[in-house]
């Protein structure tokens, strides 16, 4: 009969502590783990390694223990956590210098947009303004353009009568003379006529100020007056406004409303000018003043400015 391996009287029990064989095999020492012979079960041999199993996760608080026990958890602190790693990665920083040329781009690129954005957003007196407003402002620049284009031509045309006339100094000379009346006219010595446009500006309440006045004379110039007259004073490229009401005067001489403006050059191109939204017209009017605008055929600048010879500037011509 075979020996019962589950008999705590058998000596061969591998359960039983008292076994000598267990006690007492090579390398064995008492409450020191060792290795152990391999049990039989009715004469037959175990494999070498025997794989424990594991209870399953509903197992129950003893089935938990048991896992935990077949596989201990690992030392709090031997991995970092995942903040630490990103913190890692972070500091100390590590900056090269292609990531700062690209930082500094990116910089010059939002500075860019944003005084564009800013710029944008300003308010314009022409955001407002009515379709027909701003055809009339565009017609207006397109008049400017061709007259500058009309001023190159006549300068070139100018150039060829003097390259290939046969008499080369009658011509400079009258060219000459030409440029000595344009001259005057722009000077205030010469007397002038032509078609133009009579600006009348009425002040009753005294709001009418000398920069108002004066930007009604930058306008028109703008629009290609050639020669403007003020209640008797000729306005020139050093005229300037002072005072405000009863006070006011130009050049020293003094003036007073109604203020008459007589200007000579394109009526096409001097009214529109004056009547843009936000302009000369619209700012008086803002003042309580009034400004009338009209159109002749003729008009007559004759008031003179004695030519002035100057101190230290002499010509450079032989």
């Amino acid at each position: 009969m075979s020996e019962n391996p589950l008999n705590p009287q058998n000596p061969r029990d591998p359960l039983n502590p008292q076994d000598p064989q267990d006690a007492q095999g090579p390398g064995n020492h008492v409450g020191a783990p060792g290795p152990v012979d391999v049990p039989k079960v009715d004469g037959v041999g175990m494999p070498p390694e025997v794989e424990v199993p594991r209870p399953p996760a509903d197992a129950g608080p003893g089935g938990q223990d048991a896992q935990a026990t077949a596989h201990p958890a690992a030392p709090v602190g031997t991995e970092p956590s995942g903040r630490r790693r990103l913190a890692s990665a972070l500091w100390p920083l590590r900056v090269t210098r292609a990531q700062l040329v690209v930082a500094l781009l990116l910089f010059v690129l939002g500075l860019g947009l944003a005084i564009q954005v800013s710029s944008t957003s300003d308010n314009s007196a022409l955001r407002g303004a009515r379709q027909e407003d701003l055809v009339r402002i565009l017609d207006e620049l397109d008049d400017r353009t061709q007259r500058l284009e009309d001023e190159k031509a006549r300068l070139e045309k100018q150039r060829t009568e003097l390259e290939s006339s046969s008499d080369q100094a009658e011509e400079a000379r009258r060219q000459t003379q030409e440029k000595e009346r344009q001259l005057g006219i722009l000077a205030g010595t010469v007397a002038a006529e032509g078609p133009g446009i009579t600006l009348t500006v009425g002040d009753p309440t005294g709001a009418v100020e000398s920069d108002m006045l004066l930007d009604a004379i930058q306008e028109l110039r703008a629009a290609g007056a050639e020669a403007i007259q003020v209640n008797g004073v000729r306005v020139v490229a050093d005229s300037y406004f002072t005072g405000i009401g009863d006070d006011m005067r130009i050049d020293g001489t003094k003036v007073a409303a109604p203020y008459v403006f007589k200007v000579i050059g394109k009526p096409e191109d001097l009214e529109p000018a004056l009547n843009i939204p936000g302009g000369v017209v619209q700012t008086l009017e803002k003042e309580q003043a009034t400004a009338t605008v009209e159109r002749s055929a003729k008009i007559v600048v004759d008031a003179l400015r004695p030519a002035k010879r100057p101190d230290y500037a002499q010509s450079s011509s032989p």
